[in-house]
């Protein structure tokens, strides 16, 4: 018998997967919906701009990071951005390029020299702040009144600016060094978000309000507790959203126009309705779901009389109405899809008298309803953990009356900082009598309560058993709100079909987030992970365990409930082909206690989605099941076998026959 050569032998091995592979057919490119396709500059002007921007860039790396520094890279990120996608809608889009890379040159030339005089400049401002998601740095607007006393606190607007497909860094920076906007009230300074562009003020665009209100707070002497939120069309669903998600960030409320929620905005019928899991997911945006945390702060909505988005205000009504309350509501006669002179003024003097009457003082009564963890917190009451996610699940605390009243919870925290207790007071929880603890004003004392076989009790502790918790609760979309790390396969699977979609979707992913949210995520290899990365990030991990040494190692570990070989992938009581089939899953990490571990998903809303903002809503819950012989397209990663949440202790759930 004929021995083959080693050499020889591995040839003929490998041969048979090269032949596979080579008889795939490949994956269609996706095209982008955002940012829309631009005009091509001719190689001359392309090389001209693509050697200024090199220059600063260059200048720009050798200097150390500081609070100041973004303010001069979001000219040069807008430019990056602007050449990478064709962002040139117009013949005078070059001259755009010109002037921010002037802008960059002059800030860079003072940044040198010790100064930033742009942080004293009053009128028209354009700043930018470092991303936690990502490190990018992203851009705002502000509008700070002529005579500001730059030592003394004032109120801050922020104003949620609508829907602009081709307003992207380029052009957001340069319409906010032009134009004030819809408002400049005397003695407060205004802000304008980026939200990343267009998601809606969703997503990476929810954080990005609240990082670039810390920021505009680090920078300049802010009242936080007069702090105006206020928007229009797109901003005017932003406005809804925030309002009602982070209601005790603001002390007041003025959403214009917009949509709150997903179903009747877009008009769908039952026979229509996405999977049940889709629908759930719309308990993570839609207003209505969360009504009674505006009870906790002063709305006044705005619409036009004959604007068909008046639709959100009459659905927000409702939802009022419907928990015995009523929405204000001023109406614009005659007016469509804007302001209306007078009864902006109206509302802009109503706004400043909430404003100057702030005190500050935290409510001693509040109202906290959710369908999730990750907004289960107002002012000092704070859900813990819940009998089920995504039901309507409601605190109702009244300090006065010593009264707390829950639903669906299961886990609670009360910080009784701003109150003062006496020795033997009683606080009465669904009917049961808690001791509490005698607290001295000012201090930070947190009760915990837990409620064990149908009755409330003091927690001494905070066991760190598995289980959802503010934060760490999904689905895979929750991932994308905090730092976040792409962990990419070094290795190859045996299975052609997973290696060739690994490869388009993780890549897919990547250039999806440069474009459409507006930053760069952060890639390394599984052979170049540290364990400090994966101590300080949600870790987003692509491949199977042949591919990616990590997943091989808390799969090994027994962290994940998957069971996962080159033959077989078992996942509760499925048990698929692994050679076309792939898990995309949200779970918490075994490397940290306060992050998450990805595996094979990025985003779950897609391009398909993008047309709407009203659609730009998680699309997968904790974990499903790909059919990849289903090739990804703008709608889905593949066609999805099964897809469900975890329960509460991040088990899976028995099938639902």
């Amino acid at each position: 018998m004929r021995i083959l050569s080693l050499p020889l032998l591995l040839i003929l091995l490998v041969l048979p997967t090269l032949a596979a592979a080579q008889e795939l057919p490949a994956i269609p490119p996706i095209k982008r919906l955002l940012p829309p396709y631009g005009n091509e500059l001719s190689p001359e002007v392309r090389a001209v701009l693509e050697k200024r921007l090199q220059a600063l860039e260059r200048s720009i790396a050798k200097l150390e990071n500081s609070p100041q520094l973004p303010d001069v890279e979001i000219f040069t990120k807008a430019v990056s951005c602007a050449l990478k996608f064709d962002e040139f809608y117009t013949a005078k889009d070059v001259d755009k390029v010109h002037w921010a890379l002037a802008q960059a040159a002059e800030r860079l030339s003072q940044f040198e020299q010790g100064k930033a005089l742009w942080a004293q400049q009053t009128g028209l401002v354009v700043r930018g702040y470092r991303s936690r998601i990502d490190d990018s740095v992203q851009p705002y607007g502000l509008v700070i009144p002529e005579n500001h006393d730059f030592k003394k606190p004032c109120p801050l607007y922020v104003w949620l600016h609508g829907r602009g497909d081709k307003a992207t860094d380029l052009h957001f920076i340069h319409g906010r060094a032009q134009s004030v906007g819809e408002l400049a009230p005397p003695d407060a300074i205004v802000l304008h978000p980026f939200g990343r562009n267009c998601l809606g003020f969703k997503s990476a665009g929810e954080i990005d309000v609240l990082e670039a209100v810390a920021a505009v707070q680090q920078q300049y002497q802010i009242d936080s507790h007069r702090i105006v939120l206020i928007g229009f069309s797109m901003g005017g669903a932003g406005a809804w959203h925030l309002g009602a998600h982070y209601a005790d960030h603001w002390c007041a409320v003025a959403p214009g126009a917009g949509f709150a929620e997903t179903a009747r905005y877009q008009n769908l019928k039952p026979e229509n309705y996405p999977p049940q899991y889709e629908q759930t997911l719309w308990g993570v945006y839609d207003v209505p779901d969360y009504v009674r945390n505006l009870f906790n702060v002063p709305v006044i909505a705005y619409s036009g009389e004959v604007d068909k988005q008046i639709q959100a205000a009459r659905v927000m009504e409702e939802a009022y109405a419907n928990e015995g309350h009523k929405l204000t509501h001023l109406i614009g006669p005659g007016m469509g899809h804007k302001y209306h002179p007078e009864v902006k003024q109206d509302l802009l003097a109503r706004l400043a008298k909430i404003a100057a009457e702030a005190d500050g003082k935290a409510p001693d009564k509040v109202s906290v309803q959710t369908r999730t963890l990750r907004y289960g917190s107002q002012y000092w009451v704070q859900m813990e953990g819940l009998v089920e996610h995504w039901q309507d699940s409601r605190i109702d605390a009244d300090w006065p009356a010593r009264t707390v009243a829950t639903k669906n919870v299961s886990r609670l925290k009360l910080n009784l900082a701003p109150f003062e207790t006496r020795s033997s007071e009683f606080l009465t929880i669904d009917g049961d009598r808690v001791l509490l603890p005698q607290v001295a004003r000012g201090s930070q004392e947190i009760l915990s309560l837990v409620k064990i076989d149908g009755h409330w009790q003091v927690s001494n502790s905070d066991a760190q058993q598995l289980r959802k918790r503010p934060h760490l609760q999904g689905p895979i979309d929750d991932a994308f709100l905090g730092p976040v790390l792409v962990v990419l396969p070094t290795g190859k699977s045996s299975n052609p079909r997973i290696a060739q979609w690994v490869d388009f979707e993780s890549q897919h992913q990547l250039e999806r987030w440069q474009a459409a949210f507006r930053g760069k995520l952060k890639t390394v290899t599984d052979q170049e992970v540290t364990a400090q990365d994966l101590q300080r990030h949600n870790i987003i991990l692509w491949g199977d365990p042949e591919s990616n040494a990590v997943i091989r190692q808390v799969i090994d570990k027994q962290k994940l409930p998957l069971a996962w070989n080159a033959e077989s992938l078992e996942l509760g009581e499925h048990k698929l082909a692994a050679a076309t089939h792939l898990p995309a899953l949200i779970y918490p990490s075994p490397f940290a206690a306060d992050r998450y571990v990805v595996l094979n998903s990025g985003p779950t809303f897609r391009e398909a989605h993008d047309r709407t903002n009203s659609l730009q809503n998680p699309k997968l819950p904790d974990w499903a099941l790909l059919d990849i012989t289903t090739p990804p397209d703008a709608a889905q990663p593949g066609r999805v076998i099964a897809a469900d949440f975890f329960d509460e202790a991040w088990q899976v759930k028995p099938r639902n026959p």
